[in-house]
């Protein structure tokens, strides 16, 4: 009965999850019993744990609850995932690719494991990594990656701003690859590594520079766009590329702008860059930054309290990395004053944290940020011209004019010159479906607001 049970709520959440959130989490769930109107639901790890409980609960509980079962609670618990359960949708081409890695690549017991150093953190798997909707994807397409190596989405290229996990997924796939087959030669470096050993074996006249990076099974190379601009260094990547793709040998990069936005990089290996799957890695959103409070807390071995965890992630939104440095700043905080970690003390020290931030932000200031960035006069973004260099500026100043100011779109109307206020509402409209689109409005827009607080 209990397995029925769980498999119908499974079966109506799964449209409703994203792909990568239904297979890491629910496919590794089983439930347990139902006693006194509390379910205990079984999960594998920490992580897993902590994401139904900030992000699930609510709707596993209204599942259960529609398919007939007498629940008021859910307690979840951890221990060793179950075996797997068939799926009872067609999987996509990345959950096969995730399914096949048991029959294509077999655990590797001849040759020995491989003694070079790989330059992978342990630290960073696909365990410990929080999915949500920002990242889904880039996830799903590096758990294939790490399965069926150089046959799938090569090269695999994610892009995205600073703090946004890049690092990390593109390191777990590299451990993931090595937990499958430790004699397969992974090495992760970063571009300035390349760059540097490069000229090193130019200067010095050092020998070995193409056989280490040629004769690998996995490359990962971190914040490629640094080699572009250097002539000499994307020739030798250029050959790098080829002999490593022709090879089957699979490619891992990341960058902080997609392959056409990297300025200076020569054509043909722009080209490349864009042979497999390009994904781009998006701010996480406010359940996914709850997720990643909520988990790093619990690794540390502290409770945080819905409305702490709730503050921070309402007023951290550039990154992963400043939300980990706010949360790390509250725990040490209170471990060395022996205090609980809740919202006052957090609004206190989120206070000190942007402090360097002015306090009021004027119309005044956002018109003449935006019109600067875009080497405009403010009376050019104020004045009625739709020429486009003029138009998408003065959008975007709409836009942060309602997303930093909160103003009404009559006002907004106004402070930029404007009788009808069906425009504010179709600018703003347009740059928010934008962001989520065009990496380059959602970089333009991210630079402007950081002027304005610089």
């Amino acid at each position: 009965m209990s397995h029925s049970l769980w498999q119908s709520v499974l079966g109506e959440i799964e449209p409703s999850v994203s792909h990568a959130a239904f297979v890491t989490f629910f496919k590794t769930s089983e439930f347990i019993s139902l006693d006194d109107s509390v379910a205990v639901v079984a999960v594998p790890n920490i992580i897993a744990k902590a994401q139904f409980e900030a992000k699930f609960n609510t709707q596993v509980l209204a599942s259960l609850q529609k398919s007939g079962a007498d629940v008021t609670k859910i307690e979840y618990i951890i221990q060793g995932s179950p075996a797997k359960k068939p799926n009872s949708t067609t999987p996509s081409p990345l959950s096969e690719a995730m399914e096949q890695h048991k029959t294509a690549r077999p655990l590797s017991t001849t040759p020995p494991p491989s003694k070079k150093n790989s330059g992978l953190n342990p630290r960073y798997t696909f365990d410990n990594f929080i999915v949500g909707s920002s990242n889904d994807l880039a996830y799903a397409a590096g758990h294939a990656v790490s399965k069926l190596p150089g046959t799938k989405y090569n090269p695999l290229f994610l892009y995205g701003g600073v703090g946004l996990g890049k690092t990390h997924l593109i390191q777990a796939i590299g451990n993931d690859i090595k937990r499958h087959d430790e004699a397969s030669e992974v090495l992760y470096i970063t571009s300035e590594t390349f760059v540097n050993e490069f000229l090193d074996s130019i200067r010095f006249k050092k020998k070995g520079f193409a056989d280490k990076y040629r004769n690998v099974d996995v490359l990962i190379i971190d914040d490629v766009q640094f080699i572009a601009g250097k002539q000499a260094t994307q020739e030798a990547f250029f050959h790098t590329f080829n002999a490593l793709h022709q090879a089957n040998k699979q490619i891992i990069l990341s960058s902080d702008k997609p392959p056409k936005n990297i300025p200076t990089l020569t054509d043909r290996l722009r080209s490349r860059f864009e042979w497999g799957m390009t994904i781009d890695i998006q701010m996480p959103d406010f359940e996914t930054r709850c997720a990643i409070l909520t988990t790093k807390a619990a690794m540390s071995g502290v409770e945080l309290r819905s409305d702490t965890v709730e503050y921070l992630a309402k007023n951290i939104k550039t990154n992963i990395r400043e939300l980990e440095g706010a949360l790390n700043q509250l725990l040490a905080h209170c471990e060395v004053r022996g205090l609980e970690p809740d919202v006052e003390t957090a609004i206190g020290l989120l206070g000190n944290i942007r402090s360097s931030r002015p306090h009021h932000i004027t119309s005044k200031q956002i018109i003449e940020k935006t019109a600067k960035y875009f080497r405009l006069d403010p009376t050019e973004v104020m004045s009625a011209k739709r020429d486009k260099h003029i138009v998408v500026p003065r959008q975007i100043a709409m836009y942060l004019l309602r997303s930093e100011l909160h103003l009404s779109f009559p006002r907004i109307s106004v402070e930029l010159g404007r009788k009808d206020h069906t425009t504010a509402i179709h600018s703003v409209e347009k740059i928010e479906k934008a962001i989520k689109l065009d990496f380059t409005i959602r970089e333009q827009v991210a630079e402007i607001r950081e002027k304005l607080y610089a």
